[in-house]
């Protein structure tokens, strides 16, 4: 009865964190992603083949900062209003709470990436094809970016500036993410997409860790 009360409670989190981003903030990524690749003909010129070689870098690279966007508000209200503290005098672990933030986190941002990715794919001219690959590539890789933003609230909770550090600290662990998701989204993407999966998996199974540590950490 305690593991199913647990389990109550962890999907609860996950409905509370997806609502709670669809009414927030969560529009801003899907906005910022469209941006991003609406600038990108700017930059480079209207040269065809050119945006359809650096497209798939391009949107990853949206991607990875859109995801930089909703960190202030996914651990540090909870840790100021004393929700994580009744969640651990309920009996719930932290990691519990970190993995239902990081799924309800996915769950507000990654769809919404999706639904952009085809006009922000065609404003980058990119074909059927690469689309679907770049698709292919975002739908490993978000659950890891997720992940990041999550552990990386945590880690920044309670901290002044926190918006900053967080991109000081995400960037650089998503480094491998970005080169074998961007690497994926080529015609042999063969061999990139498995080292993107081992990446994105070992990101995914940390963060939850990660998250739940600094909980703790901020705590004592």
């Amino acid at each position: 009865m305690a593991g199913r009360g647990h389990d109550v409670v962890i999907l609860a989190l996950i409905v509370r964190e997806f609502r709670r981003g669809l009414t927030g903030s969560a529009w801003l990524p899907m906005i910022f992603f469209l941006i991003v690749a609406a600038i990108v003909p700017f930059a480079v010129g209207p040269d065809a083949p050119v945006l359809a070689r650096i497209g798939p870098g391009a949107l990853w690279i949206a991607a990875l900062t859109s995801a930089l966007l909703p960190i202030e508000r996914l651990i540090e209200p909870d840790r100021a209003d004393g929700l994580l503290d009744q969640l651990a005098l309920a009996g719930t672990s932290e990691e519990g709470v970190a993995f239902a933030k990081i799924a309800g986190h996915w769950l507000a941002f990654g769809p919404l990436l999706f639904i952009a990715l085809l006009p922000a794919s065609a404003l980058v001219g990119l074909d059927q094809q690469a689309t679907a690959r770049t698709a292919l590539s975002l739908a490993i890789g978000t659950p890891a970016l997720a992940a990041l933003a999550v552990a990386v609230a945590s880690l920044t909770a309670g901290l002044g500036r926190a918006s900053s550090l967080a991109g000081v600290l995400l960037l650089p662990l998503a480094v491998p993410l970005v080169i074998f998701g961007a690497a994926a989204t080529g015609s042999d993407s063969g061999s990139a997409l498995k080292l993107e999966a081992a990446v994105a998996l070992f990101i995914i199974a940390g963060a939850p860790f990660v998250t739940g540590a600094a909980i703790r950490a901020a705590r004592t």
